[in-house]
């Protein structure tokens, strides 16, 4: 039957506090004045039985305190007798500063201070018991002579022993597990060292009173002592391979239950997971990894076939069973020994086939939306030129409009009433008033005409219908044609010989609209010049009026400038229509240079 470890310290406190108690009874009976007077050490038992007493009940700071004080006093009353009774004396020492020392531990270790202070009391109390127990041995009247009487051997011996008893957590009753030491080894051996001196008196006590000589007595003794050695070792033997069997079934469970949970643990991970020792042999793989490659649970795995992912890990193409691959985010981790050395290996790998088809489809994604955008671009582009084609026809509308409602009211107005007036006094009017109001009234016709023309010109300049019949043209037969028309004040400097390559009409309108433009805008003299310049022919048209203004030069080849014309816009068509250019630049000291240049027609 085995006792819980609560009982057993209960026991332990209640026969420690029970020597305690004879031990101050043992005290009380034998302090008795003595012959010759002195101290009498068995006084100081009295203390320190009670001090054993109170240091069997349960903790408190005030019986802690008292049995210290105690303790001390019997070892002061012990030390009063050292020169009469020096073994009890000494014994009594010993024991009243174990019993104060109790519970104090050296640097905080588990040797206490009180350990050889007890052994030693017990000690002496034993060397002057013994002899005692050889007392009927010896003839009537020739026993031996002892250090103490029996009464204060036997009491300083129950009071040894009640002291290691008081502490049941710390003495041979011991039930905590902690580490047992050298001063545990001594408090276990320390009942077996005084039982045996005893038991050995006693049988020899016994041989003696049988009547067995010595020598019988001795080998008796000594085949007893020899049978009970043997039995204790047996004893120690079956207990030590009863503790070694229990720790290794403790070991092996636990080794198990480590086993168990590692393979749990390796089975219940999202990730496919591959063990190999050093040698790069397959020892163990999770379930998601057979799940992951196509291995069947009963499938071995051989490495041959499964190539290693690399060292660096990385985005790999894990093979499966069934010869295709799965997209992996492979990691290889080494697990070293001791020394350091490799001394297994673990494979990790986590499927990213989800995030592979979601780039996939991120990528095609991108590639529409990037052709979304180009055809979005593409059409903002054309919706800008659309936008600018009808900024650009609601300029012209507006301008065309404008210059309708003044070029064209002007002469119509000036008509209708040149009309009126002759229709009205026809009759009355003299011949040279009818001829200049018909005279006007043409005037402004063939100013009508010229506007419809330039018109219908201007659409089709816009239109890009208007193409150039080029051919050599004589340039003086040109301007000479056109000086009656312009009027008087325009000087020729052009030489017969010059002929450019040009169409014809383009060439007549052209000439005509920057005349017209100098005598309209400048100043008289205009002089129309050309000269030739390796394979072109340099026209220039200068008069000597104030010039163009510098905020009108750069649209001064656009539509409408000057409010109503159109004759530079149409000259610039015109000379790009024939392969050539035409640019202003202003007459020193004053006035305004407009230059043709058109290529030379071969002689």
């Amino acid at each position: 039957m085995h006792l819980a470890a609560h009982d057993v310290e209960r026991l332990s406190r209640f026969t420690a506090g029970c020597a305690g108690v004879a031990v101050a009874a043992v005290g009380s009976l034998s302090a008795t004045p003595r012959v010759p007077p002195g101290p009498n050490p068995a006084a100081a038992l009295v203390p320190a039985g009670i001090a054993l007493l109170l240091q069997a009940l349960p903790a408190s700071r005030i019986s802690r305190t008292v049995a210290l004080l105690l303790a001390l006093v019997a070892a002061g009353v012990g030390a009063l007798a050292l020169d009469t009774h020096p073994a009890a004396a000494a014994a009594t020492v010993l024991a009243g500063l174990g019993l104060a020392a109790l519970d104090l531990r050296v640097a905080r270790s588990r040797f206490r201070v009180a350990d050889p202070l007890v052994a030693g009391a017990a000690i002496i109390a034993l060397v002057a018991l013994v002899p005692r127990m050889f007392d009927p041995t010896f003839p009537a009247g020739r026993g031996p002579e002892g250090l103490m009487a029996p009464a204060m051997a036997g009491a300083l011996l129950a009071l040894a022993l009640g002291a290691v008893l008081a502490r049941p957590e710390s003495g041979p009753l011991r039930t905590a597990e902690t580490t047992a030491g050298p001063g545990t080894t001594v408090r276990r051996a320390l009942p077996v060292l005084i039982a045996v001196p005893a038991l050995a008196a006693l049988v020899s006590a016994l041989a003696a009173r049988t009547g067995i000589g010595p020598p019988a007595a001795a080998i008796s003794t000594g085949a007893i002592l020899a049978a009970l050695a043997l039995l204790g070792l047996v004893g120690y033997l079956v207990r030590t391979l009863d503790g070694v069997d229990r720790r290794h079934r403790q070991l092996v469970g636990e080794l198990r239950n480590r086993q168990e949970f590692t393979v749990a643990l390796l089975q219940s991970m999202n990730e496919a997971v591959m063990v190999l020792d050093a040698n790069h042999r397959v020892i163990d793989v999770n379930r998601r990894w057979r799940e992951l490659t196509g291995y069947r649970p009963d499938e071995p795995v051989r490495l041959d076939s499964l190539p290693l992912p690399p060292e660096e890990g990385g985005d790999w193409l894990l093979p499966r069973a069934d010869g295709t691959t799965v997209p992996v985010l492979a990691t290889m981790a080494t697990i070293p020994d001791a020394a350091g050395a490799p001394r297994a290996y673990v494979a990790t790998y986590v499927d990213i086939g989800d995030r592979k088809r979601a780039e996939v489809s991120l990528g095609e994604q991108n590639a529409d939306l990037r052709e979304a955008n180009v055809r979005l671009e593409a059409a903002l582009t054309e919706l800008r030129e659309t936008n600018t084609r009808l900024e650009a026809a609601l300029a012209f509308k507006n301008d065309l409009t404008s210059m309708l409602t003044h070029d064209v009211a002007q002469p119509l107005s000036s008509i209708a009433s040149l009309a009126e007036l002759l229709r009205a006094d026809f009759a009355d009017l003299p011949e040279d008033i009818r001829l200049e109001l018909v005279t006007k009234i043409d005037n402004n016709t063939q100013r009508l005409i010229k506007m419809m023309n330039d018109l219908h010109l201007l659409f089709r300049l816009d239109t890009g219908s208007v193409t150039a019949r080029q051919a050599p043209v004589p340039l003086f037969e040109v301007a000479s044609a056109l000086q009656p028309d312009i009027g008087p004040g325009i000087e020729l400097d052009i030489g017969e010989e010059l002929t450019v390559l040009a169409d014809r009409g383009h060439l007549t309108v052209v000439l005509q609209n920057l005349l017209r433009n100098a005598v309209t805008y400048g100043a008289p003299p205009v002089r129309l010049s050309a000269r030739r310049r390796d394979d072109l022919v340099e026209i220039v048209v200068q008069d000597h009026g104030p010039g163009i203004p510098e905020d009108l030069v750069p649209s001064l080849f656009g539509r409408f400038v000057r409010g109503a014309g159109l004759g530079l816009f149409i000259v610039r068509h015109l000379v790009e229509a024939n392969g050539g250019s035409v640019r202003y630049e202003r007459a020193e000291p004053r006035g305004a240079r407009l230059i043709v240049e058109l290529e030379a027609a071969p002689i």
